[in-house]
């Protein structure tokens, strides 16, 4: 059995990019992340032991949002990392992180970098 926990549609304000106005002025992003983990336990045992705590997830995303950044790439890979060294259970990540309204001349809803990680 293959067991996942998501997080959908997290939404921050923050302070990333490239041009030295997104740093200014900051901007919405939004976070999608599909954490794999085997919590056959919890699903036994209704102990939260078992598993992973989604609002430590959360914050763990948000502390890294939180540290400005050129590149969307660079948070998501930092996002990885913060995870993977924190539970070391997880087998497979999956993140999509998105700057709305990016400042691309043109009508863009969002930009996004999407990494799929794997032990």
């Amino acid at each position: 059995m293959k067991t996942f926990i998501e997080l959908n549609d997290i939404t921050f304000y923050a302070y990333h990019g490239v041009m030295p106005q997104e740093n200014i002025v900051g901007n919405n992003f939004e976070v999608n992340i599909k954490i794999g983990i085997d919590y056959t336990k919890a699903i036994e045992n209704d102990d939260l032991d078992g598993t992973i705590n989604y609002a430590e997830i959360y914050d763990i995303i948000k502390k890294e949002m939180d540290i400005p950044s050129k590149l969307l790439e660079h948070i998501a890979g930092r996002i990885i990392n913060s995870l993977i060294s924190k539970w070391n259970a997880i087998y497979f990540i999956n993140i999509k992180l998105s700057k709305c309204k990016p400042p691309i001349d043109g009508d863009v809803k969002k930009a996004s970098v999407i990494i799929e990680w794997n032990k």
